[in-house]
């Protein structure tokens, strides 16, 4: 209890510091308004299931209208291929791994070497991008799903957000629970603001974009900070049928899958059209992503032309669709090709707030405000990391070393082949043990994990890396169609 009370009073200092820090340089923006922030972050999704990442078999009108007025990332990464550590490292703008937040916390299910149950969480003494925004002024709301830990110290009130709407845990129902639908977690009850629990009505993807526009126009006139965590299209599959018989084409869990997308789009389209109806669009800061790779054995998602699925460090697992809008001060219609990673996503949204994420010690993001805006030309980054137990992967510049427990590590030039068919390993075994030392220095600078999965799941991680892993065979077949 004295050590939770000491984290506690050392997130508390920190905020307090840090904040007078920030709200310094909120002067600066005295003579222009300070933009809204919206963050839309979709889960498990597939890199290839949007029209505007080319999808022929899904609709996605709303985000494809977004598309064509934002900077297109194509080469945006998580820093985690499942989505507790990935949504840990983008609220904080730190490798997760920095604090020992390097797996899923799923109680039930945990190794007895770690913190276990409603133990697991976001460390408090951890700021949050919505800490930092509320310091400067801004109005911060969650809307859905939370999963940085159940119990009530980790709440998301209680880690800089002002307003929640949804549920502690990873997954649930969209439906509401009652007699026909089984509660079976109790961190998965829908919850407004602190501990009032009562179940929505409706499709729950739609109830929570309702419920971020009517924050929205309830504090048109003061800075906001949305961020809009849908669970959709996590399992379970759940559409509804009036948005499922639009896919007369497919079947199964793809077309499921695409009537959970088709739900989404129009629930994106809903906050879009809110911001445009109250004269906000112009001066709102939007991005679109999604948190982790497509897991394609669980909801049949496609990653094409990717390798590998969530919870492996291939493309499949960790690269995402991204869209970054705000008129007012990027033009749109662009692609920008370089590497960047949601851990950038915080000292952005600092910066176009007005404040100075420079001040914030420990920030492995980089404000991508100049690089987007042709300011810059050089790369956001130079080494991109990723670990899980004995695997990890570092890209660094166009190369990519992954590391297998249970296999030699493969090397891959990314630019060349970005579906990862043609092993460079044993061609250039001096690149790998170049890249084996840089992932190696980055991991002695990583806390130890502070809870792990049961052993088991790791063999079933490289089990679907396997099965859903492209071969050259894949590639050449596909040029030949092309």
């Amino acid at each position: 209890m004295k050590i939770k009370n000491r984290l506690k009073l050392k997130g508390l200092i920190g905020a307090i510091l840090l904040g007078s820090i920030l709200v310094c340089s909120v002067s600066v923006m005295v003579a222009q308004q300070r933009p809204n922030i919206v963050f839309i972050l979709s889960d498990d999704a597939g890199y290839a299931d949007f029209g505007f990442q080319g999808s022929k078999d899904f609709m996605t009108p709303h985000l494809d209208k977004l598309a064509k007025n934002s900077i297109v990332c194509s080469q945006a990464y998580v820093s985690a291929a499942v989505c507790g550590p990935s949504r840990a490292g983008l609220l904080t703008g730190k490798y997760q791994q920095k604090f020992g937040f390097e797996e899923n916390n799923v109680p039930g299910i945990m190794s007895k070497s770690g913190l276990l149950g409603d133990d697991m969480g976001l460390p408090t003494d951890q700021l949050t991008m919505a800490n930092y925004l509320k310091e400067l002024g801004y109005k911060t709301a969650i809307f859905g799903k939370w999963h940085m830990g159940n119990a009530d110290h980790f709440h998301p009130t209680k880690r800089g957000f002002d307003e929640f709407y949804g549920f502690r845990g990873g997954v649930r129902s969209y439906m509401p629970y009652d007699e026909d639908n089984k509660l079976e977690k109790k961190e998965d009850r829908l919850e407004k603001g602190f501990g009032n629990f009562l179940e929505h009505k409706g499709y729950l993807t739609h109830v929570l974009a309702k419920e971020a526009a009517a924050f929205i126009e309830k504090n048109r006139k003061s800075p906001f900070f949305v961020y809009l965590s849908f669970n959709a299209v996590h399992t379970p599959m759940e559409a509804l049928p009036q948005d499922m018989v639009q896919f007369s084409d497919l079947s199964g869990k793809r077309k499921t899958l695409a009537g959970m997308t088709l739900a989404m789009d129009r629930a994106c389209g809903l906050v879009l059209q809110k911001l445009k109806e109250l004269g906000l669009e112009d001066n709102t800061l939007i991005v679109f992503t999604n948190d982790n790779g497509g897991p394609s054995d669980a909801n049949e998602s496609v990653n094409d032309p990717l390798s590998g699925t969530k919870a492996n460090h291939l493309e499949g697992g960790i690269r995402v669709p991204f869209l970054m809008s705000w008129p007012a001060r990027l033009k749109g219609g662009a692609s920008y090709d370089f590497p960047i990673s949601t851990l950038d996503l915080l000292p952005t949204f600092i910066t176009a707030a007005g404040g100075n994420p420079k001040a914030i010690p420990g920030l492995d993001g980089v404000d991508l405000l100049p690089f987007l805006q042709g300011k810059r030309i050089d790369r956001p980054h130079i080494n991109l990391f990723w670990k899980k137990e004995a695997r990890g992967a570092v890209r660094h510049n166009d190369w990519k070393l992954i590391r297998f427990p249970d296999r030699p590590a493969e090397l891959y030039n990314i630019i060349e082949d970005v579906s990862e068919v043609n092993d460079l390993a044993s061609t250039y075994p001096e690149k790998v043990k170049e890249m084996y030392k840089i992932l190696f220095n980055w991991e002695l600078t990583l806390e130890r994990p502070l809870w792990q999965l049961e052993r088991k799941y790791e063999g079933l991680a490289a089990e679907r890396m396997d099965k859903f892993r492209k071969t050259k065979s894949d590639k050449t077949i596909k040029d030949v169609k092309n």
